[in-house]
């Protein structure tokens, strides 16, 4: 649809006063209709700040501003702009790095300098950039939303225009361009509805960010995601379409982890989202990703990449919005058929925010001041990703992963625990583990995965019985850990043979195949292939029975096998190299005794 605002509807537009200010809260006296989630623009001075309608009790608004807003005054001018706060969905949004309202930060700081002002939007998609267009409806085509009328070529990706999604019913096309070099603001087709009303199409379509952006039928998901990291992929694994969590303390590596899955995830596009991450972490993505090369195509990460930046410096307020906006462009691509992953950080920066706007609206807090309703709005976040299968038969899937930090590495506050009733897989980080240099610092101990079952159905055609061995493996876990813990009272004489040997296996698992080396090419991206031949060797080791005449000998033994299989994990997969050391390992097993 055409992004032109008419004449008609510049005279139409609801204007209001403020009469209270609260922090970013206005409240604002108004005459006409308006609607919640409406955006608003309040004149300070020469500038227009952008806000959202989140409250309407009689001719009263309460809309929260997403800028500073210093210099506002009783009777300020406020202009209803009659539509919700929106996306703008078209060509052009790979590689972009925007800000929680969209606003490309490359352009602003060109048009105003590096310290960004207030009161600049600028529109998210280049105008001045022609895109190779190839029409695919043809005049006479009867269509609804969501199908395609052309495709132009995006990076590696054929980027479908659709029928905009905000288009309800049948439109038979009238007229269709012809193929050619074009912006996104040049009308591509035209169509007339049921009613005989004219639409013109243009590449560029808008969305309102709160609501959900799905035409298809939304289906079960089965397809594993494989990310390259032995402990998620094993131990507790994540499906296409699925939902995730990472809590962890401060400097457990939360960003190291998603600056991983960001960079080695089995998926089409990730979507960044930055909602009140310190502005050291969102500059180090935006240096490193560039020069980052993508493992599955070879072509730079940025190329499929999206970030939005809302980090802890800019406006609290535009949090809440970065979040739903790297949703609904996730949303988007998933409409053309392909995987997304969202990777928000951090959820819990995002609530601050949540209880920041509710305390001012003066609503009754709830656990630990958060909002009474925090649990349901974070259940709408994780829900809204998921598989679609579309008209064509083709899928696509968004899968949503979000980092918390719980105050002090506490799992039990309220942001924690309504995650964790949603998601279908939750990586607890540990400081304990971080501490001793373990990466990933996931805890093999309290993570699960509800996504196990339909993985081993995946993976049982390359491995037999691999549901079964995820299982063995981590009972060795906890029995090791159990173990290990009676050894700190009682010392390793204190205890028996055979539950040394657990202990033993127990940590050769943890050492070897659970942690990985970021630094080292080889190690720091595990493909199955490789992790499959790892753990049947792992499972191996745990099912043979060892003979050794002491706690010396044993500890000895485990040394050894554990430094050669850590060794093996920095050569080249199937190379001389690691085929030498893998017969070498099996000759280890084997013998049962230290050579």
């Amino acid at each position: 649809m055409s992004a032109v605002i008419t004449e008609e509807k510049i005279n139409n537009l609801v204007k209001g006063k403020v009469i209270k200010a609260f922090g970013n809260l206005l409240y604002v006296q108004f005459d006409g209709n308006i609607q919640q989630g409406e955006v608003a623009m309040v004149a300070v001075d020469s500038l227009k700040l952008k806000a959202e309608v989140i409250e309407i009790a009689g001719n009263v608004a309460k809309i929260q501003v997403f800028e500073d807003t210093k210099g506002i005054k009783l009777h300020t001018s406020v202009e209803f702009t009659g539509d919700l706060l929106e996306a703008e969905l078209g060509p052009g949004l790979l590689t972009s790095i925007v800000d929680g309202l969209q606003n490309p930060l490359e352009k602003v700081a060109e048009e105003a300098g590096l310290f960004l002002p207030r009161g600049i939007y600028v529109l998210p998609l280049d105008r001045k950039k022609h895109w190779d267009y190839m029409p695919v409806a043809k005049v006479g085509d009867q269509l609804t939303r969501g199908e395609t009328l052309g495709t132009t070529p995006e990076g590696r990706f054929q980027h479908q225009i659709m029928v905009p999604f905000s288009l309800y019913g049948n439109y038979k096309i009238t007229w269709v361009i012809s193929p050619g070099s074009y912006n996104v603001d040049t009308i591509i087709a035209k169509a007339i509805d049921e009613n005989g009303r004219e639409h013109a199409f243009t590449m560029v379509q808008r969305w309102p960010i709160k609501s959900a952006l799905l035409k298809g039928e939304k289906i079960k998901p089965t397809q594993m995601m494989d990310t390259g990291c032995r402990i998620i992929d094993t131990q507790f694994p994540l499906l296409k379409g699925g939902t995730f969590c990472t809590p962890g303390p401060f400097g457990a590596g939360k960003t190291v982890l998603q600056h991983h899955l960001s960079k080695y995830s089995s998926v089409d596009i990730v979507v960044v989202v930055a909602c009140g991450e310190r502005a050291g972490e969102v500059v180090e993505i935006l240096r490193e990703f560039p020069h980052l090369t993508d493992p599955h195509t070879g072509e730079t990460l940025m190329a499929r990449t999206v970030i939005i930046c809302n980090t802890s410096s800019m406006p609290v307020a535009a949090r809440e919005s970065s979040i739903y906006m790297g949703v609904t462009i996730a949303e988007y691509y998933r409409q053309m058929g392909l995987d997304v992953l969202v990777l928000a950080d951090s959820t819990s920066r995002w609530a601050q925010a949540l209880r920041e706007m509710s305390g001012r609206l003066e609503e009754i807090p709830g656990e630990e001041a958060f909002p009474a309703y925090l649990a349901s709005r974070i259940a709408e976040f994780y829900e809204r990703s998921g598989v679609i299968r579309l008209k064509n038969d083709k899928k696509g899937s968004m899968t949503i992963g979000g980092a918390v930090s719980p105050a002090g590495g506490n799992f039990e506050e309220p942001v924690t625990q309504a995650t964790l009733a949603v998601v279908g897989a939750f990586l607890g980080l540990s400081r304990e583990r971080s501490d001793s240099r373990r990466y990933p610092a996931i805890n093999p101990l309290i993570s699960w995965s509800k996504y196990i079952n339909e993985v081993s159905k995946q993976l049982e055609k390359e491995l037999e019985g691999w549901g079964a061995m995820v299982i063995e493996a981590d009972e060795f876990l906890h029995l090791g850990y159990e173990i290990g813990k009676r050894m700190e009272v009682v010392g390793e004489e204190g205890i028996s043979l055979d539950d040394m040997i657990v202990y033993l296996k127990a940590e050769l698992y943890d050492f070897s195949y659970l942690q990985q080396n970021a630094f080292d090419k080889e190690d720091a991206y595990c493909p199955m292939k490789r992790q499959i031949a790892l753990f049947a060797l792992i499972i191996r080791i745990f099912n043979t029975n060892f003979a050794f005449k002491g706690h010396d000998e044993a500890r000895k033994y485990f040394l050894e096998l554990q430094n050669e299989i850590k060794n093996m994990n920095f050569l080249a997969f199937e190379g001389d190299e690691y085929r030498k050391t893998f017969a070498r390992i099996e000759q280890i097993i084997e013998s049962g005794e230290p050579k």
